[in-house]
C-alpha cells in the first residue's frame, strides 16, 4: 500500500506561473519607479526652464533700463541748458540766445554720435527709398531725375540700422 502522508505535490506549471507573476510584479514595480523618476525629472526640468525664462526676462528688462538710464543721464544737462535758455530774456540779446541754442544742439549731436547715431546725408544724393521718404517730386532745373534737392527732416542711422528716414524733395525730369 502506498502512504500518502504528503498529498501536496507541486505541479511544474504552477511554479513557473508563480515565478512569472513575481517577475511581472517586480517589472511593474520597477517600471512604476522609473515612471515616477521620469515624472519627477520632467517637473524639475519644467520648473528650471520657467525660472530660466523669468531670469532672462528680468535681465533683459534691467539691460533695457540701464541703457535708457545712460541716455537719459546724457540728456539731462541739455534739459538744464534749455531751461536756463528759456528763463533768460532773449529779446534783449538775440545773438547770445542763438549761440546758446547752437551750443545745446552741438552737445546733443555729440551725445548722439557717442551713442552710434549718425545723420543721413541726403541733399545732392540719389533718392534711395531705404533711407529717404519722398514728400515732394517736382521739376528742378539743372538737376538729374531722382536727385534729392531739399531735406525737410533729417534721417538718422544707428550703426547699420535705420532709425528714421530723411523726408526729402526729389527732382523730377
Amino acid at each position: 500500500m502506498h502512504d500518502d502522508t504528503n498529498n501536496t505535490t507541486t505541479h511544474p506549471d504552477d511554479a513557473a506561473e508563480a515565478d512569472a507573476t513575481a517577475a511581472t510584479a517586480t517589472d511593474t514595480s520597477e517600471l512604476q519607479k522609473q515612471r515616477d523618476d521620469l515624472y519627477d525629472r520632467l517637473l524639475r526640468t519644467s520648473a528650471e526652464f520657467d525660472n530660466y525664462r523669468k531670469r532672462i526676462e528680468r535681465e533683459r528688462q534691467q539691460t533695457s533700463e540701464s541703457a535708457a538710464a545712460g541716455v537719459i543721464l546724457d540728456l539731462l544737462p541739455l534739459v538744464d541748458d534749455f531751461e536756463r535758455a528759456l528763463s533768460t530774456e532773449h529779446a534783449t540779446h538775440p545773438d547770445a540766445y542763438r549761440q546758446g541754442i547752437e551750443l545745446i544742439h552741438k552737445q546733443l549731436m555729440e551725445i548722439l554720435t557717442r551713442r552710434g547715431v549718425r545723420p543721413i546725408e541726403a541733399v545732392g544724393g540719389v533718392f534711395d527709398p531705404h533711407f529717404h521718404q519722398a514728400v515732394v517730386y517736382e521739376p528742378a532745373e539743372g538737376r538729374p531725375d531722382g536727385e534729392v534737392v531739399e531735406e525737410f527732416r533729417r534721417g538718422y542711422m544707428l550703426g547699420d540700422r535705420l532709425l528714421r528716414p530723411a523726408m526729402v524733395k526729389v527732382a523730377k525730369a
